[in-house]
């Protein structure tokens, strides 16, 4: 008898909980009447919501993204003074005043900031498909928060800056290894600091290198520059057997842990930057000097010297419309001429 008037009890509730639900939205499906009834054990604030996308992401072995994601939660949940923050009091305004504290207070570029607009979107949307919090609270869209993605400024070394760090004497070997390692990339044609780290001397094969670029596990074949090849021999002495890494930073990592990778890479990078921040003084160059701006450097120098479908395949873009967008950053010769064609009278 008890058994029953319990199973009574909560038929009652389910069938009311129905109710609400579709005296709101007559169109309710299965899920949502049953998110619903289950509204107490579901999260129901911003970051539990924030913590299912985390997990959606290491369930795809996402490790880099995570890294970089829990410090933007990070940062957002600090602003926010809270860890409990229901998703119906992540405002337009709250948004607005987050965005201006991380462009004025944090002094990021206008296009990070974006990228931590675009993490809150995403969360929010994952909230709203799971029929955790309602899409009129959504603060995001016309007449709201709108996303713009400004160009980003891409910088990179010229010929004559490259030449000062080739022949710079350097103070220590730190120093030096940091700029090995930056130059190994910017002679692959610009290859990301992660693929260089995991480069291994069986990745070289009969004067060329092979290897697949983990952002989208294309394989790539590059000639050996000569110049590539005087300092890679400088590693040859610590070279047990053919499969060894090439560079040392990723000796002690477990290859079969994901996330152990993007660690050790992160940590690897982290140093060489702040190397290379010294060098870049000692070089008396003023042009921020960092890993990735290999690539851009690499970039820079090719202009609009090497052939549109050339620099696709030496940058392994699935898009040609992907290589223009990025080289357009680097080439100025037409405005350059359109200027001079008006003011140079």
């Amino acid at each position: 008898t008890r058994l029953n008037n319990l199973i009574l009890k909560k038929l009652s509730e389910v069938n009311n909980k129905m109710l609400e639900v579709v005296s709101e939205d007559i169109k309710a499906n299965v899920k949502k009447i049953r998110n619903s009834i289950d509204e107490e054990n579901r999260p129901t604030d911003f970051f539990s919501v924030a913590n299912i996308y985390i997990d959606n992401l290491r369930t795809r072995e996402k490790f880099a993204q995570i890294v970089i994601d829990n410090g933007r939660l990070k940062k957002f949940k600090n602003f926010l003074k809270s860890e409990n923050v229901p998703l119906e009091e992540i405002t337009v305004i709250v948004l607005k005043r987050f965005q201006a504290h991380l462009l004025t207070e944090c002094g990021l570029a206008p296009r990070t900031a974006v990228n931590f607009l675009i993490l809150i979107r995403t969360v929010y949307n994952l909230a709203i498909s799971n029929n955790i919090v309602s899409q009129k609270y959504y603060p995001f869209g016309k007449g709201k928060v709108q996303i713009r993605i400004p160009e980003s400024v891409k910088i990179g070394l010229n010929k004559k800056e490259i030449k000062i760090l080739e022949e710079l004497e350097l103070e220590s070997e730190a120093q030096r290894h940091a700029l090995n390692v930056w130059l190994i990339s910017f002679y692959f044609a610009g290859i990301r600091i992660g693929d260089v780290l995991q480069l291994k001397w069986s990745d070289f094969i009969d004067g060329r290198l092979h290897y697949r670029m983990n952002k989208n596990q294309k394989l790539v074949r590059l000639k050996i520059p000569n110049k590539a090849k005087t300092i890679l021999d400088k590693y040859k002495k610590y070279k047990i057997k053919n499969d060894d890494f090439i560079f040392p930073e990723m000796k002690k990592a477990n290859m079969t842990d994901a996330e152990d990778v993007v660690l050790k890479i992160k940590t690897a990078t982290r140093k060489f930057n702040r190397h290379l921040k010294n060098i870049s003084l000692l070089a008396k160059i003023e042009k921020p000097l960092s890993t990735h701006i290999a690539r851009h450097s690499f970039a820079t120098i090719a202009g609009n010297s090497i052939n549109i479908h050339t620099l696709q395949k030496l940058y392994r873009h699935s898009s040609i419309t992907t290589t223009l967008n990025y080289q357009a950053s680097f080439i100025h010769k037409d405005f350059d001429d359109a200027l001079d064609s008006v003011v140079g009278f």
